[in-house]
């Protein structure tokens, strides 16, 4: 157990290198935010989590079997890290992060390509979404301004 860490494994190692080769910057574990998310993308607002498929509970992976000796405890913790993981998810998305989860599974060789292509598209479809979002905000927010001060209205100096 001691051997097992939650941060720069090899899967997430993969991609993140991947990630950069193809021109994404991010953070890694930004410890600002919920979860400390495995990679973060401020640019695209999106945010990516490499899950271990056991110790997430992949259900249909062939990498998530519950162990035969201590089974009440593994159900019970890996039962607790799936609800922890939508806890961290919905306080990301409350705060209008993205969230694109990474099974280990799909990092192995045969579907990596595939996997980040899929990561890929998601993160520049979030950012395109996201600076939508911002422009229209920044939009409102100038039509407010029109309406609520008028042009000729300013205010008076201070005399010092």
């Amino acid at each position: 157990m001691s051997n097992i860490h939650s941060s720069s494994t090899k899967p997430e190692v993969k991609l993140r290198h991947e990630l950069w080769r193809r021109g994404f910057r991010y953070r890694k574990n930004d410890k600002r935010l919920p979860g400390s998310p495995d990679m973060v993308f401020p640019k695209h607002r999106t945010v990516v989590f490499v899950h271990g498929c056991f110790w997430h509970g992949h259900k249909g992976c062939k990498k998530y079997t519950v162990p035969k000796t201590n089974t009440e405890f593994w159900i019970e913790k890996v039962s607790r890290n799936q609800n922890r993981d939508e806890k961290v998810w919905r306080d990301l998305e409350s705060e209008n992060w993205e969230v694109v989860i990474v099974w280990e599974c799909e990092l192995e060789n045969k579907r990596f390509g595939e996997t980040v292509e899929r990561v890929e598209k998601e993160i520049l479809k979030n950012g395109e979404t996201y600076r939508k979002r911002e422009a229209e905000r920044r939009s409102i927010k100038s039509d407010y301004r029109e309406i609520c001060v008028p042009s000729s209205f300013s205010l008076p100096l201070k005399k010092h």
